[in-house]
């Protein structure tokens, strides 16, 4: 077998893209919790009151472009093993995605702080019920509306508001999606309620993969009729 054959040959087998697909997510898992670290330790230590809800926002801060950049080199990841660069990938998109992941991720953490708090002293604010139920299905719905958006700013460059639009109209567009991300946050939720939030940064790299599948249909249509050829 010549030197170029066997070159070609290295790292396509179904074994070679599995360890290929293992290294991807272990260094992006440390480089996840390299760029939060510094907001999941104070979320760690918080204690779980109503009066820390706005802090646990803004611990979560740094989260928004770490998993963005975590996206976008587990799309652009290569498959063979002589051509692996996860740590490039991220730190690429980490750069490029930074300021426009904020502009979404920032509004919506604000946002869940308000409806965090007020869900938090609901007893004490005297409202019907049904209120309580009406911002658990708002909350619900603009965390799907933010991992949509979280996909499409990672991936494309397009101007916030268009972010959001079409972050928006893919909820619709995509039932399946919408309920697959449904169901992996419910895990997510599970895994922080039985666990802790360290557990769930350990598996912060599987569920970014999972978010990216479950994205893919969303992903071919952005390309095909909302970007040039």
């Amino acid at each position: 077998m010549s030197d170029v054959g066997a070159a070609r040959r290295f790292g396509t087998g179904p074994l070679s893209r599995v360890s290929a697909l293992v290294y991807t997510l272990i260094v992006v898992e440390l480089l996840i919790l390299l760029t939060a670290v510094p907001g999941l330790v104070a979320l760690v230590l918080l204690d779980r009151s109503a009066g820390n809800v706005p802090l646990a926002a803004a611990c979560l801060l740094p989260a928004g472009p770490a998993l963005s950049a975590a996206l976008y080199a587990l799309r652009h990841r290569s498959r063979e093993l002589a051509d692996l660069r996860p740590a490039g990938a991220f730190w690429r998109g980490y750069r490029l995605n930074f300021a426009g992941v904020l502009k979404i991720w920032a509004p919506w953490l604000a946002w869940m702080a308000v409806v965090g708090t007020s869900l938090a002293n609901f007893a004490a604010a005297g409202v019907p019920g049904w209120w309580a139920v009406l911002l658990v299905a708002v909350a619900a719905g603009s965390t799907l509306w933010v991992v949509n958006a979280l996909v499409i700013t990672s991936l494309f460059a397009f101007r916030a508001v268009d972010v959001a639009r079409l972050a928006a109209y893919a909820l619709g567009r995509f039932p399946r999606a919408t309920l697959a991300d449904a169901c992996l946050l419910v895990v997510a939720a599970g895994v922080t309620l039985f666990a802790s939030e360290a557990v769930l940064a350990l598996l912060a790299s599987v569920l970014t993969a999972t978010l990216l599948w479950n994205a893919g249909p969303m992903i071919t249509e952005v390309q095909q009729r909302f970007t040039r050829p």
